[in-house]
């Protein structure tokens, strides 16, 4: 109603051969934290993984809302997403499941699955920050040699040297 008031004002000024000049008034979002250019590559080769291998976005691609940045190691790879969505609505997205609280570097976050991951190859944590949340996601390697650790095990691991650089 507000808009459909505010375009006939301006069909009104128009008409009258006034101009007026064109306010915009959306609201900026936050820039958020870029984790390809935050952290260090000497935390990431202690965390198990390349930093030659990093790779923004998904497969390359910039996704809208997400500072996205990825990087591989010899078993698993270490995903790291940020976004201005709350861990609310990460825990009412469908097909994330088997939330359960954790603290990794003396940090809280929530711990989760996805569903239908039958090869127990992915765990994600999303911690709550103030531009909305930091996640941090793990995948076995698909060519790796031999069983591997469970992914929330290597996950804490990893952890406990990235996430002292996310952002509070």
């Amino acid at each position: 109603m507000l808009v459909a008031g505010l375009a006939v004002a301006g069909l009104a000024g128009c008409e009258a051969g006034e101009t007026s000049p064109k306010v915009t008034t959306t609201a900026a979002k936050p820039t958020l934290w870029n984790p390809c250019t935050e952290i260090a590559d000497d935390a990431l080769r202690a965390a198990g993984v390349d930093p030659g291998t990093e790779e923004s976005g998904l497969a390359g691609v910039p996704q809208s809302g997400w500072e996205i940045c990825g990087w591989r190691g010899p078993e698993y790879s270490l995903t790291v997403y940020t976004t201005d969505k709350t861990v609310a609505q990460f825990e009412q997205k469908p097909g994330n499941i088997n939330f359960s609280d954790v603290t990794i570097a003396n940090r809280a976050g929530r711990q989760f699955r996805i569903e239908g991951d039958t090869r127990n190859a992915f765990c994600d944590v999303v911690f709550p920050a103030s531009q909305g949340v930091v996640q941090l996601g793990v995948n076995n390697s698909a060519i790796a040699d031999g069983p591997l650790d469970d992914p929330c095990a290597y996950l804490q691991r990893a952890g406990a040297v990235l996430v002292p650089a996310f952002p509070k």
